[in-house]
This record gives C-alpha cells, sequence and structure tokens, in this order.
C-alpha cells in the first residue's frame, strides 16, 4: 500500500459523505459506537479536516467543533501508525491558533492518551465513560505558559518534550525523576529519541550519581547502551549543590522547569523560546561546571 497522504481543511457539505464514510468505518463498524450518536448537530458548524491517499481515497478526518474542541479523529485500520493520525491533528491545531483561540481541548479514548500526550495535550480530571468508552480529558495551551500540578500532567509534558525534540535534550535533575522519567512512557519517547537515525545528543545534569545508582532507575539501561546520545554529569560547585529546582528542555523551544525538584508542580510551555532560551543558557553553565559522570558507566546491569 501507498504510503503517500495528504491533509486539507475541507468544506463539510461538500465533503460531507467522505469524512462520514472514514467515521462510520472508524467508530460504528469497528468501535460499535451507536450509529446515531456518529453524526451530531455540530458537524455543520464545525471545521473538519479529511486525509486522503495518493489515490483519493479518504482514510482519516477529524473536526474542530466551535467551543474548541477537537474531536472525531478516525483513522483507517490499515493507515495508522504511518503520520495521518499526528498531521490530521496538526491541521486542526492550526485552524484553532488561526481562530486566535488560546486553547484547544479533547476526549480521548483511554489507548490514545499516549498520541496526544506526545503533541502536548495534559490530562485533566477523572476518566469519564462516552459512548460506551472509557474518555479522558485533555488540553493543550496555544499561548503562553501552564501551571503543572499533578503526576499525570508532569508525565504527560515530560513524554512532550522528549517526543517533540529535534536533536537535543536538556535534562537537570537531582536523581533522575523517580515517577516522571522511569514512566513507560517517557522511556518509550527517550527511546525512540535515543535510536532515530538522526545525530540525537542529551544532556543530563544529577546530583547524586550513587544514590541513582543504589535506586536502580529503569532508565540507567537506555543511559548504558547508548553512551554516546547520553551524556552524563554531576555537579561539583557547591552553588549548584545547594540548588534544589529541576529543568527539562528541548531544542524545539519546550521546556518543563520547577523550582522544588523533588516535587511535580511546576511550570511549562511549548515553544516558547524566550523562556527556554534563559533556561537553556543557565544549564549550559552548570554543564561547563560539573564533571563526568563516569560512575554511572560502570553498573553492572
Amino acid at each position: 500500500m501507498a504510503t503517500r497522504f495528504q491533509v486539507d481543511v475541507v468544506d463539510y457539505p461538500t465533503q460531507r459523505e467522505a469524512l462520514h464514510r472514514v467515521r462510520q468505518r472508524v467508530f460504528v463498524e469497528e468501535q460499535q459506537v451507536p450509529a446515531a450518536l456518529e453524526i451530531d448537530a455540530l458537524d455543520p458548524l464545525s471545521a473538519h479536516v479529511l486525509a486522503r491517499g495518493s489515490d483519493g481515497e479518504p482514510i482519516g478526518a477529524g473536526r474542530l467543533t466551535p467551543d474548541g474542541r477537537i474531536g472525531r479523529m478516525a483513522v483507517l485500520a490499515e493507515w495508522r501508525g504511518r503520520g495521518v493520525g499526528e498531521a490530521l491533528l496538526r491541521a486542526l491545531i492550526d485552524a484553532a491558533r488561526g481562530r486566535h483561540w488560546r486553547e484547544v481541548s479533547l476526549h480521548a479514548q483511554l489507548p490514545a492518551r499516549v498520541f496526544y500526550t506526545r503533541q502536548g495535550f495534559l490530562p485533566e480530571g477523572e476518566v469519564f465513560t462516552e459512548a460506551g468508552i472509557a474518555h479522558q480529558h485533555m488540553r493543550l495551551a496555544l499561548d503562553g505558559a501552564v501551571a503543572i500540578d499533578s503526576a499525570d500532567q508532569a508525565v504527560a509534558i515530560t513524554t512532550a518534550l522528549v517526543h517533540r525534540a529535534r536533536r537535543q535534550l536538556w535534562l537537570h535533575s537531582r536523581q533522575l525523576d523517580p515517577g516522571v522519567l522511569d514512566a513507560p512512557p517517557v522511556l518509550e519517547a527517550l527511546r525512540r529519541f535515543a535510536t532515530a537515525r538522526h545525530d540525537k545528543q542529551a544532556l543530563l545534569i544529577v546530583h547524586d550519581a550513587a544514590a541513582i545508582a543504589q535506586a536502580g532507575s529503569p532508565l540507567l539501561g537506555l543511559l548504558q547502551r547508548l553512551p554516546s546520545v547520553f551524556r552524563i554529569r554531576q555537579v561539583s560547585d557547591p552553588i549548584d549543590r545547594s540548588s534544589a529546582s529541576a529543568c527539562l528542555l528541548n531544542d524545539a523551544g519546550d521546556y518543563y522547569f520547577r523550582l522544588s525538584g523533588h516535587r511535580f508542580d511546576g511550570e511549562a510551555g511549548l515553544a516558547l523560546r524566550a523562556r527556554s532560551r534563559p533556561l537553556q543558557d543557565g544549564l549550559q553553565r552548570v554543564w561547563e561546571r560539573s564533571r563526568e559522570c563516569s560512575e554511572l558507566r560502570a553498573i553492572g546491569l
């Protein structure tokens, strides 16, 4: 099957049949959602995106409602894992930005939470049932920083920052952030980052290598297998050793900063270079003052 596809913002009246053909196959036939729930009164009022394969056949769809909610995201089974979903989501986010909206939200089916997390969406509230399927409310800020105030949000924003990194990551953490960096979505994002074709580099600044080794973080195995990607230094300057903050940032202008590194709550932003650049400059100075952390390379894992 061809892998080329195109995503466009489309006119609902003229593309109605193509949009609902995709949604019918995914929601009604595959997921057994009642057909009466697949079409609603918001469809004529919403912005719609449609993905077509190189043969012109519809393969994916999504919509943006007037109240800023992304929904009806559907990709045919044979096209999943090929970037169609991400392209649809980017088109809907761009449509929201074009309307100068400050945020968008969505109800993610639980198996799709990590997909939306990678794009920067943060979970909010408890899991709920919609059309007989478990969902999670998620939100993406389009203008400015957001507050991170829970472990779930900390894992989500960390996953997003790693996924969105192009070639470089910076991490300052006292003991490799238990509860965050050892979370499965974060570990998988780091593995993908480190094994991608392009040259990648992750610069890790830690405070206590001995405590990290003793705790046996799952991340250590990845660090040891890929030393050309993950460089580690331990702080040695007294001022740096007394710092309690933690920071993660990438070369896309994204950051997650915590004034108290042992807590999850902090501030995060996507594509905010005016804020991330001073943080990176500060980490660069700490890096230059720190020593190579060879002891974490010698762990018998």
